[in-house]
């Protein structure tokens, strides 16, 4: 049995896991509860559990994919934004802020992932991605990515 527990209501703590590929590219999920809402993997902590432990159960869980932890780029960055308003009522009351880590994995070109928790996936280059994303913070780290893999 699992020491890890899903609380109630949503830990105000989550991370953000940027999949790319070699090329350029990033990949994209749109969200099951709100369509045209795009978005890299993400996830709220588990009760036990740390970030990099979260961004690991995450992608599996949205993705089917199995990473290897060593491949996993913690950038040991957070940033703190609020939750958007039609999404607080998933936290205790009066929360609303949340705290979140971020992480990125490259992946083969074109991978194709097992979606669960949304509705379809796109591969994009990354200046794409950055337009497409719903959230501020995403569309941070795909452009902090593209501006390191250019500069490679």
């Amino acid at each position: 049995m699992s020491t890890l527990t899903k609380p109630t209501k949503k830990i105000p703590v989550s991370v953000l896991v940027l999949l790319h590929d070699d090329g350029g590219n990033v990949l994209l999920l749109e969200r099951k509860d709100r369509a045209g809402f795009w978005q890299s993997v993400t996830g709220s902590l588990e009760l036990g559990e740390t970030p990099f432990q979260a961004a690991l159960r995450e992608v599996k869980e949205e993705t089917g994919i199995v990473m290897l932890p060593e491949k996993l780029d913690d950038w040991h960055y957070s940033c703190q934004y609020e939750i958007f308003e039609h999404w607080r009522h998933r936290y205790p009351d009066g929360v609303t802020h949340n705290t979140e880590h971020w992480f990125s994995y490259t992946l083969p070109e074109k991978t194709v992932v097992q979606l669960s928790e949304h509705t379809a996936q796109q591969w994009l280059p990354a200046p794409q991605a950055a337009q497409l994303v719903f959230s501020p913070s995403n569309r941070e780290i795909i452009l902090k990515w593209w501006e390191v893999f250019q500069a490679a």
